[in-house]
């Protein structure tokens, strides 16, 4: 199994950033899962050419990673982006269970050619009443009935 320095990955998620933007299949970002030393996944973004809001490059190699591991979660791993990770790709890495997060360029640097997820940010901290995109409460008793199957689901599992 080869060993290498963060310096290593990073490099590599840089250089598929670059390869991204060059492709044309979407914008200059791309990550790098690594477990042991070793990379498990990679992913490029593909929002343009898949269609996909979600198809972020974190996501894409979350998605990867998690197939390649028969995992749904990564334990162990580490993700570098090269880009600090937007509000959805944070979460996804949280979720994941990853254990350490590097990035190259920061949000302020994606905020300068027009990828400024600022806004976002500051949704989540606002009501849903403040929010841009009107968000609606409903039927919330009925939804509960879900929760309460699952608190005593003999099938479910903890993630």
């Amino acid at each position: 199994m080869a060993k290498h320095n963060s310096e290593y990955f990073m490099r590599e998620a840089i250089r598929l950033s670059i390869e991204n933007v060059n492709s044309g299949n979407g914008g200059p970002f791309a990550a790098v899962i690594v477990k042991e030393g070793k990379i498990i996944a990679t992913g490029v973004n593909e929002v343009t050419s898949s269609k996909d809001p979600t198809a972020h490059a974190e996501v894409v190699a979350i998605r990867n990673a998690c197939k390649s591991l028969n995992s749904y979660q990564l334990d162990g791993c580490e993700i570098y982006c090269s880009c600090e990770p937007c509000p959805m790709c944070l979460g996804a890495i949280y979720w994941s269970r990853a254990s350490r997060i590097y990035f190259a360029n920061t949000k302020e640097d994606a905020a300068a050619i027009d990828f400024d997820d600022n806004f976002i940010y500051k949704e989540i901290d606002r009501s849903h009443a403040d929010r841009k995109v009107e968000t609606i409460q409903l039927l919330r008793d009925e939804a509960l009935a879900a929760f309460e199957k699952w608190k005593t689901s003999p099938l479910k599992k903890l993630y």
